[in-house]
């Protein structure tokens, strides 16, 4: 694509405000403007904060006790869970430099700039008051306040990466203000300490609203998370003399985000599983500072859209294992992490969103309340609820399984080129998965490598995707989908399901698929039809499939078997020419050629697991029909 074309396309899709404004932004960085309105030095504060320590802690059972305690340790010990995976060393003065930040934000990092914020984000702070709260250790307080003031110091306001990004100090302004109402009624806690959390809290939210401009060309949860530290430091520092506005600019972003960003049925504009898990935490989070101060409701229409946002999420999350597909982009955010339960749990989450804007206790399970009970949230039990369908990723239920076919109308940048994308899962496993993220920022193949067609369960045609990549994060001439029809059954489940996408029109081409259940399996059928024309141009297809990095054994040219712990499947193909097996970025079976990006999965930020891509190619003129078939067996 010419750089003319291209521009001309982004500005079409992003639309002209959001162009102006990172234009806007980009000014403001190269004329030194930010250096001259976002200048480091000390910050005073004088008065209390507006909101009550934290009184009370949640209930939990002794082995979450155990484990909230264990996960301290680590802290005490310099280790942390960066994304919410392996161990690895705290760095307190990870991103430290004597340089603005606006400078520095025009020079790249040596390093993935995630790996250099996620100390910042202070997740680990609210691991160490899980583990106060649920043993009274004083080791926790104590090594909260060394390792807060050690970071405070190397950090100075505005002066090094850990300060370039409105949306990362936001995050860690909210850990702050948890933090201190959660530590100040703690022996060892000193009222000295207590003034320079203050400080810093208010040095963090002036830093905002200069690049607040940024946030509103992002138009995502940058805008959100940005908005939501404005209005936490707004309502912790009533005496600060930019309280009113901090609260007031906080309160207009926080629901203007909410209605605009949040759909009619409930998607987030980002098209990502664990987006909306982080969207809604802002939520949970900022609603409950309003209810402890004392402030006015949310009004009606985002009360609107957060209900529908939590119905969205509820109904990707599986009610016995809380997993969800790993849809659209995940950068490993979890930035309450207030449960003893794992990352890939959405249901403490759904609980807690259930509780505040459904009022309603989905699970009626006290395991899953930890967070819910921190943000001091409650609400009646309904054991004739129905959990809810998302009208993009409908869900297709089955005696031993549930399948997910991605349909999206996008309204703003897609993240991912995964139209008709299939989830599958049997026996709360899930067989046929989304690859995940793994990293935005590294050297080819893995710059974003996990966003194309040809790594989730869909086809590609002739070599080309779904959409016109242009950059790292963008994508143009974005593909359309719509469902075309389903069959219910008598308990108002869907039992198949049908849809295409518009994204091969331009190659004369729609791709239709339908998935329907049966008593052993799944039946996927593509079809690639000819649009407005036929003719006899010859078209080559693949239609890619991520599978659990399991034993495995071919049988014949078109079927391999799956032998696994909890049960074995076979997948068989019929209107294909050949299957290729891939693993790790190796090939295993067939002729095709290795793609390093095929055969991995990634669970969360940063780290990437086999797993076994089967690729299969068919090629012909137009119609051309493929259909999978997924038999399970004990």
């Amino acid at each position: 694509m010419n750089p003319l074309t291209k521009a001309i396309k982004t500005l079409h899709d992003l639309g002209f405000l959001k162009a102006w404004w990172y234009a806007a932004y980009q000014l403001g960085l190269r004329t030194g403007h930010y250096r001259r309105v976002t200048p480091s030095g000390k910050v005073e504060v004088t008065g209390k904060p507006g909101l009550p320590p934290t009184a009370s802690y949640p209930p939990v059972s002794d082995a979450q006790s155990d484990l909230a305690q264990s996960a301290g340790d680590d802290i005490v010990h310099g280790k942390f869970r960066p994304f919410s995976g392996e161990l690895a060393s705290l760095d307190l003065e990870a991103g430290a430099s004597p340089l603005h930040w606006a400078l520095l934000k025009q020079t790249p990092p040596e390093q993935d700039i995630k790996w250099v914020w996620e100390p910042g984000r202070f997740g680990w702070a609210l691991t160490l008051a899980r583990a106060y709260a649920f043993s009274g250790n004083p080791i926790y307080v104590r090594d909260f306040w060394d390792k807060t003031l050690r970071f405070l110091a190397a950090h100075p306001p505005n002066l090094g990466r850990q300060w370039q990004s409105g949306q990362e100090v936001a995050l860690r302004l909210m850990s702050l203000v948890f933090c201190d109402r959660f530590f100040a009624a703690a022996p060892e806690t000193t009222f000295e300490n207590r003034q320079q959390l203050w400080a810093a809290i208010a040095a963090h939210a002036r830093r905002i609203p200069p690049t607040l401009i940024y946030a509103r060309a992002q138009n995502n949860n940058h805008l959100l998370s940005e908005a939501a530290g404005l209005y936490a430091a707004g309502l912790y520092l009533p005496d600060h003399p930019e309280a009113k506005r901090w609260r007031d600019l906080g309160w207009k972003w926080l629901n203007w985000g909410f209605q605009n960003q949040i759909n009619e049925f409930g998607t987030y504009i980002q098209y990502s599983a664990n987006y909306q898990r982080l969207m809604l935490q802002l939520a949970l989070f900022t609603d409950h500072l309003r209810r402890t101060a004392g402030e006015p409701d949310w009004p009606e229409e985002t009360q609107f859209r957060l209900a529908q946002a939590t119905r969205w999420l509820w109904a990707l999350t599986d009610p016995e294992t809380g997993k969800a597909p790993n849809l659209g982009a995940n950068d490993g955010a979890y930035i309450f992490p207030l449960t003893g339960l794992p990352y890939h749990d959405f249901r403490p989450v759904v609980a807690a969103a259930g509780k505040a804007f459904l009022n309603l206790d989905i699970y009626s399970k006290p395991a899953l309340n930890e967070m819910a009970d921190w943000f001091g949230l409650d609400a009646p039990e309904n054991p004739d609820q129905t959990q809810p369908q998302a009208v993009d990723m409908l869900r297709i239920d089955s005696g031993s399984g549930r399948a997910f076919l991605r349909t999206a109308q996008f309204t703003d940048r897609p993240s991912h080129a995964d139209q008709l994308h299939t989830d599958l899962w049997w026996r709360g496993v899930n067989v046929a998965q989304d690859a995940g993220t793994y990293t935005y920022n590294a050297t080819p193949p893995w710059d974003n490598a996990f966003v194309t067609a040809r790594v989730h369960n869909t086809l590609t045609l002739d070599g080309l995707d779904q959409m016109t990549r242009a950059g790292r994060f963008l994508w143009l001439d974005w593909a359309q989908a719509e469902i075309l029809a389903y069959e219910m059954n008598d308990q108002g489940q869907i039992v198949w399901l049908a849809a295409e996408h518009d994204g091969y029109t331009k190659q004369g081409a729609l791709h239709q698929r339908m998935v329907e259940s049966n008593e052993n399996g799944w039946i996927v059928t593509d079809n690639l039809l000819p649009y407005v024309l036929a003719d006899d141009t010859v078209h080559e297809i693949r239609l890619a499939w991520l599978l659990p990095d399991w034993d495995w054994e071919q049988r014949g040219e078109k079927e391999i078997r799956l032998i696994g712990e909890p049960f074995n499947f076979t997948l068989s193909l019929d209107g294909i020419d050949s299957l290729s097996l891939f693993r790790s970025g190796e090939r295993l079976a067939g002729t095709l050629a290795p793609d390093p990006t095929w055969g991995w999965v990634s669970p969360t930020y940063g780290v990437k697991k086999p797993a076994l891509c089967l690729v299969a190619q068919a090629s012909g003129a137009l119609p051309m029909e493929i259909q999978s078939k997924f038999i399970f067996s004990a």
